[in-house]
């Protein structure tokens, strides 16, 4: 099954917007958009259910797919800022707390270079804790 990328954005006003980007070389395309991520991902995966449906009900063909959620850098803060605090994303990352909350609440934007930062970082963490073995 062919795996694409989705991407999940926070708006300025914001709401939180889902959508597939258009290199995926598929002739569909679907979004979503809502108040939380997780009603914005529910909203994509209904559009989607409900263009496969179309297609099945016009006799089309219809490519069946995996998706691949990536986060812009508000979005992934807003959405586990539940399980990680900024401070512990700040020891982390080396970014201050502050300029993360400025990330999270949209004030301001990350560089491409910061957000990848963040990327390797939270990643050199996960590996990290794949480690951890308890005795």
């Amino acid at each position: 099954m062919k795996r694409v990328r989705v991407f999940i954005e926070r708006g300025k006003d914001g709401t939180f917007g889902v959508y597939m980007p258009d290199d995926d070389g598929l002739s569909w395309s679907v979004v979503g958009d809502g108040h939380t991520i997780d009603e914005a991902v529910a909203d994509f995966k209904s559009a989607y259910e409900e263009m496969k449906a179309f297609h099945a009900e016009t006799g089309r063909e219809f490519e069946d797919v995996e998706f691949s959620f990536q986060y812009d850098v508000a979005s992934f803060l807003t959405y586990y800022k539940g399980l990680l605090t900024l401070a512990g994303l700040g020891r982390i990352t080396g970014i201050n707390e502050r300029q993360l909350s400025q990330y999270m609440s949209g004030y301001r934007n990350p560089s491409a270079k910061t957000t990848r930062k963040i990327e390797t970082a939270l990643h050199n963490f996960g590996n990290e804790l794949q480690q951890v073995r308890f005795v």
